[in-house]
């Protein structure tokens, strides 16, 4: 059963009213309430309900009794001494169950939650529904309690409407204070509310009227001046702006360059998300990109004001409140009369709470989890609030909308470094070629752009590309008015640093030995960094993550770098990143020479800037154990690849270093060594070889004995490829040739090739040409797809001598098809020169196409052995057409460019000296084609074959044969 006294005397039982009779029994009831439980004398009872004495104590009894017959079981009224008491839980009596809501709401308003107070004190007040204990007007203790009630029910009201006030809802109160106000004139906290109230809405000349009539109120009836609370707030009233302004966006002096699809993204998101956070590395442009869409929100749907607001000066996040509050124009203690109970949070709310605004808060990280705290209350209580956030780590909220600031585009850097460059330098005009390699060295971030390009003012643009080593000098001066860590890109980065714990500066750092990324396992076998390391790494944006590699922007490791080194874990890490490539090749290499190969070559592809920072450092620690490992193990993906002169520089200091020692136990390794050395263009390949080859020869015989294997089998076929035409050629043929019963097959397969050389030089193609089907055999049943396209690419050579140019396109195809799969660039190329020569005779234009196609792979590949072939078939080409000078710069071109140590040159370098016999010869310049015929004669005889069968096998026309031979 509940009961109430706020206002008739009543009681409700199971959803419906008790009917309680007469006003005696209301008054009976209504007196037992006030204090439920407490004992109320007969006396009391009986001169409270009849103030004129009329009622006897039999009449007062009869009227307990019929009031409890009213009640029924719902409540108990015990008889206890000499009076009466209702036995009710005081929540079920209205006024209890109001003052409780009341100092409930109050404690809410106290602690700073305005909305919970809103809902309590609601709550309280709509209890009342009417005066209260209105049915007894003459009783003295029904007055009093009445009096108290009443006086509560105005400070909750006032409670109430305070709450409302820091929630925004200063509009609904005026005309509700204004009431109040009249009724209560001498009130000075409800004339406080209302002068705030008006203030909010622009009345401050009303607020300051409100306040002087209160003042003349106070001085006629009580003869007091206004409080001091009341006081203070008129002073305030005078001295603050009724309309502040939000802080704009600050203006730009420069232009915006690119990512003008970024902000049209980040616009429309803003427009359906309430909180969108731009995230990524410092100096990536997420301030200026914060800008740029909050100008194209601005106005529209989505904020008819935005809001800027800066927090890097923030020390820590205790002041990001009073922050926020003096970038929107509004005074940190607000208008309040509660005693400076209002916090600069309440007082964010109560501004922002109806307004169509944009806050751009910006660079968030140093206070991350403040600014998160804060941005969710404002958007919990603030319906109408959007938030921009820039932070290099996301807030980490329910509702969060993510955008990642990646650096800018190719085209944008190189716009972007041009723009700048030509303000401080008029006339700045640069290559784009250099232009994008220094961008691209910046990782294209905007701000190292722009301070790097401030240095065009005194730096020549070759000046500054030939300092891209230092990449933290490149960009060490920069704009004076900027903020201090944004003035340089070693203070830009060294912000990031520093925001990190002890543990995540120690993760970075020795992450930095990774040049090209790696996997979480790698980041733990080689650093000792966990997941969750690496992962709040990433959320710092000082990792990048993608395909579950982990990546660290240039600028970042640069810095870190020096911190590993300063440290002094330089050596170590290198070290564990060095073995630890050692043992990713180690493993990959017999897989590179079977089926899984094209599973592993990818493997060891993203491993391969990693793979030249781990040689690089091995051979100038030194560590030359380590070093001539690495050579060997990674060879076959070298040489798949085409990418041996990529490690030729490091392989020749390597053996500059050791001499011609070769090291116990590494013979196979110093071979592979001499063999990567020898691959570099010009005279330094060759001088390497001629210095090391025959201690290397020796030392890979003594590895691959015939009856055992050794380690590395490619290093055999190779070995032999790069002799051929040489003094030690017979030697290593023999090498090679005699691995046909070794326990590896992979070798066996390769001593097949090789012997089918031998039997050319006997004038034997039949048995050449089984020789090389046998090696294709073991090539295949290997699942090697590189010795299955060099030995296709024989047999078409055979086929093609023989006049079958159908079967010798099509071999050929099929290991264009293998190579391609492999992205094997040098052996592509050469098998487009040799489909070329192939279909010359019978459609010259496609045979073009193959020439240029080679031209091109070669030039990627950096083979200037391919690239003089490409250029000796289109040679070929123009002495058809009869262009006779530029069949002779292409043909000098390629003969200046030809490896001759190696045995793909035989060919091109024969039939190159031939087309130059042939130039010579319509131009009559006899004696000169006399010389180049005899040359072309002198090399084809290196073979062992007689001179005339590798004419013709090189498909050189009968009239160029007879010439030569001649010759």
């Amino acid at each position: 059963m509940r009961f109430g006294i706020l206002g008739e005397t009543r009681a409700w039982h199971g959803g419906g009213e008790v009917p309680l009779g007469g006003p005696a029994r209301r008054a009976l009831l209504a007196l037992l309430l006030v204090r439920p439980g407490e004992v109320v004398s007969t006396d009391r009872l009986a001169e409270e309900i009849d103030p004129a004495g009329t009622r006897s104590a039999h009449s007062l009894q009869s009227q307990v009794s019929r009031l409890r017959a009213a009640l029924g079981e719902g409540a108990a009224i015990e008889r206890a001494g000499t009076g009466y008491r209702i036995v009710v839980d005081p929540e079920d009596v209205d006024a209890s169950r109001f003052e409780r809501l009341a100092a409930e709401g109050r404690s809410a308003l106290a602690g700073a939650d305005a909305g919970r107070a809103v809902v309590l004190l609601r709550e309280a007040l709509e209890l009342w529904r009417g005066p209260a204990l209105a049915d007894l007007p003459e009783s003295e203790t029904a007055q009093a309690a009445a009096v108290r009630l009443e006086e509560h029910r105005l400070g909750a009201l006032e409670d109430r409407i305070e709450a409302g006030l820091r929630l925004g809802e200063h509009r609904a109160a005026v005309p509700e204070l204004r009431e109040l106000v009249g009724r209560h004139p001498l009130r000075e906290r409800l004339a406080g509310l209302l002068m705030r109230a008006l203030f909010a809405e622009g009345g401050q000349a009303e607020a300051l009227v409100m306040f002087e009539e209160t003042r003349r109120h106070l001085a006629d009836e009580l003869g007091a001046d206004p409080s001091a609370e009341l006081t203070a707030l008129h002073r305030e009233l005078l001295s603050t702006d009724p309309e502040p302004t939000p802080a704009a966006p600050p203006a730009q002096l420069t232009s915006f360059v690119g990512r003008v699809e970024e902000v049209a993204e980040v616009a429309e998101m803003l427009r359906v998300a309430r909180l969108v956070t731009l995230i990524g590395p410092g100096g990536v442009g997420k301030t200026r990109l914060s800008v740029e869409a909050a100008g194209l929100v601005h106005g529209g749907v989505a904020a008819d004001q935005v809001c800027f607001v800066e927090l890097a000066p923030l020390r820590d996040g205790a002041g990001l409140p009073q922050a926020l509050l003096a970038a929107l124009g509004l005074r940190e203690n607000g208008l309040r009369m509660d005693g400076g109970a209002t916090t600069p949070v309440d007082r964010l709310i109560a501004a922002l709470s109806d307004q169509v605004l944009l806050l751009v808060l910006d660079n968030c990280e140093h206070i991350v989890d403040e600014v998160a705290g804060l941005a969710a209350r404002l958007l919990a209580t603030c319906p109408r609030l959007r938030v921009l956030a820039t932070s290099r780590e996301p807030l980490g909220i329910i509702g969060e909308n993510l955008f990642q600031v990646r650096p800018l585009d190719d085209d944008a850097a190189v716009r972007l470094f041009t723009e700048r460059a030509a303000a401080v330098r008029r006339g700045f005009t640069a290559d784009p070629g250099t232009v994008r390699r220094i961008c691209a060295a910046l990782d294209d971030l905007p701000l190292a752009i722009e301070l790097a390009a401030a240095r065009s003012r005194t730096l020549d643009i070759d000046d500054l590309a030939g300092r891209l080593d230092d990449l933290l000098g490149v960009a060490a001066r920069g704009n004076r008015t900027a903020d201090e860590r944004h003035r340089t890109l070693r203070s830009v980065v060294a912000w990031s640093w520093d925001l990190l714990s002890a543990s995540e500066q120690r993760a970075a750092q020795r992450f930095t030995v990774f040049v090209a990324g790696a996997t979480a396992e790698s980041a733990s076998r080689v650093c000792g960094i966990d997941g969750e390391t690496l992962e709040s790494l990433a959320d710092k944006s000082l990792l990048e993550v993608a395909g579950g590699r982990y990546r660290m922007l240039e600028t970042i490791r640069a810095y870190g770098a020096e911190r590993l080194d300063a440290a002094g874990e330089g050596d170590s890490v290198r070290r564990s990143h060095a073995r630890r490539l050692l043992e990713l090749v180690r493993t990959a290499d017999p897989h590179l020479r079977r089926a899984e190969q094209l599973e592993w070559l990818p493997v060891v592809a993203t491993e391969h800037g990693d793979l030249l920072a781990a040689l690089r450092w091995a051979v100038r620690e030194p560590e030359v154990k380590t070093a001539f490992e690495l050579f060997a193990a990674a060879f076959n993906y070298l040489w798949i690849r085409g990418a041996t002169a990529s490690v030729a520089p490091l392989a020749t200091e390597l053996l500059t270093a050791v001499g011609e020692a070769v090291p116990d136990g590494l013979g196979e390794e110093y071979a592979a060594c001499v063999l990567l050395a020898a691959s570099a263009p010009g005279d330094t390949g060759g001088q390497v070889w001629q210095r090391h080859r025959a201690v290397a020869g020796k030392a890979l015989g003594a590895a691959w004995p015939g009856d055992r294997r050794g380690r590395y089998p490619v290093t055999l076929l190779l070995w032999m490829m790069r002799n051929a035409g040489g003094p030690d050629a017979q030697g290593a043929y023999d090498l090679v040739s005699s691995q046909r019963d070794c326990p590896e097959p992979w070798a066996r397969a390769a001593a097949h090739y090789v012997s089918g050389f031998g039997h050319l030089g006997q004038g034997d193609p039949a048995a050449a040409e089984d020789a090389f089907g046998r090696a294709l055999e073991g090539f295949r049943s290997l699942g090697d797809r590189w010795g299955v396209g060099v030995a296709l690419d024989t047999l078409a050579d055979l086929a093609g001598a023989r006049g079958d140019r159908t079967r010798a396109v099509a071999l050929t195809d099929e290991a264009l098809v293998l190579t391609g799969r492999l992205g094997a660039l040098e052996d592509s190329a050469d098998l487009l020169v040799n489909r070329g020569d192939h279909l010359a005779a019978d459609d010259p234009a496609a045979a073009r196409t193959d020439y240029a196609k080679a031209a091109a792979l070669a030039r990627r590949a950096g083979n200037s052995t391919y690239l003089a072939a490409a250029q000796r078939g289109l040679g070929d080409i123009a002495l058809e057409e009869g262009d006779l000078a530029e069949a002779e710069r292409l043909y000098t071109e390629a003969l200046e460019r030809i490896d001759p140590h190696w045995i793909k040159s035989l060919g091109p370098r024969v039939r190159t000296l031939t087309g130059l016999g042939r130039v010579a010869t319509v131009r009559s310049r006899h004696a000169e084609a006399r010389e180049r015929y005899r040359q072309a004669a002198e090399v084809a005889g290196t073979v062992g074959a007689p001179v005339a069968e590798v004419l013709r096998m090189l498909g050189l026309p009968e009239s160029v044969v007879e010439s030569v031979l001649k010759a």
